[in-house]
């Protein structure tokens, strides 16, 4: 997903922070129906959510100018779509939160290297984009790192965004020097890594103890927990453990995801399917 600006979810604040809600509730429900969702779920999913309308439509013709979503009129009401190059994002996505693997030392490491000439500095934005999103550290100008495990991942993303002539991947063990912990603490800044763990757990951990009896219940705190976990993979690429600090809170944050979605996820569909279905 290359669409102008990402729809993965930032820390972003002001008119801009219901985007990545909309990006979510459409990944979740839109794309088992046709890929289309009418404005009146959208505005009564988001009113489940505690949107009132107009900052919601507001929010989609934002999300429309960026070519995130289509206007698509279907049986004479008013809709939208996903574009193509979000649908595929999206499904790059549902890997990265529903089927990472951690890495291990054993997986090695991936390095990417890429000169783009001057007149094309448009791609170099793009690849670092790219790079950004998949998760990778920064060893040099121009040289980034990631775990290993993530090379089918990365090479598959450069080459749909056409950016593959411009980059070289190798693939490798660290053989020396220094020591490779704290290489890996200035290549990512585990600091921010860990505030971001921190926040989830403080946000959602509570949720487990609720007693979640309806559907409606459960939509309400499964979209917007889902829409803050969506960032954490994006910058975290799964770091080996033997690598990162003693009792690193990214183990228990994605166990907590992993409960809340197995525990949520059903629910909240049946409610978000109930209120397409009759709209």
């Amino acid at each position: 997903m290359n669409v102008a600006l990402s729809t993965e979810p930032t820390a972003a604040t002001g008119r801009d922070r219901l985007g990545p809600l909309i990006v979510t509730l459409f990944g979740l429900y839109a794309r088992g129906e046709d890929n289309w969702l009418s404005v009146a779920s959208v505005v009564q999913l988001m009113a489940d959510l505690g949107v009132e309308g107009q900052a919601v439509r507001s929010s989609i013709s934002r999300l429309k100018r960026r070519g995130v979503v289509l206007s698509d009129r279907r049986d004479g009401a008013a809709g939208y779509a996903l574009a193509e190059q979000t649908l595929e994002m999206l499904a790059e996505g549902d890997a990265r939160i529903f089927e990472r693997r951690r890495a291990t030392t054993e997986d090695g490491w991936l390095v990417v290297v890429f000169s783009v000439p001057e007149s094309e500095r448009e791609k170099r934005h793009a690849l670092r984009t790219s790079l950004t999103q998949l998760g990778f550290g920064t060893t040099a100008p121009g040289v980034w790192v990631a775990p290993g495990n993530l090379a089918t991942e990365t090479r598959r993303t450069l080459e749909r965004r056409g950016l593959a002539e411009y980059v070289d991947i190798f693939t490798g063990q660290h053989f020396a020097f220094g020591d490779l912990r704290s290489k890996v603490r200035s290549w990512w800044d585990l600091d921010e890594l860990a505030d971001l763990y921190a926040d989830f757990l403080r946000r959602h951990r509570p949720e487990l103890d609720l007693g979640v009896t309806t559907p409606s219940q459960a939509f309400g705190l499964y979209v917007p927990m889902l829409t803050q976990w969506r960032r954490l993979p994006y910058s975290d690429p799964g770091l080996p453990l033997a690598l990162l600090p003693p009792g690193w809170n990214g183990v228990t944050a994605e166990a907590l995801f992993e409960r809340l979605n197995t525990t949520l996820s059903a629910p909240a569909r049946e409610h978000a399917l109930t209120v397409i279905h009759r709209s």
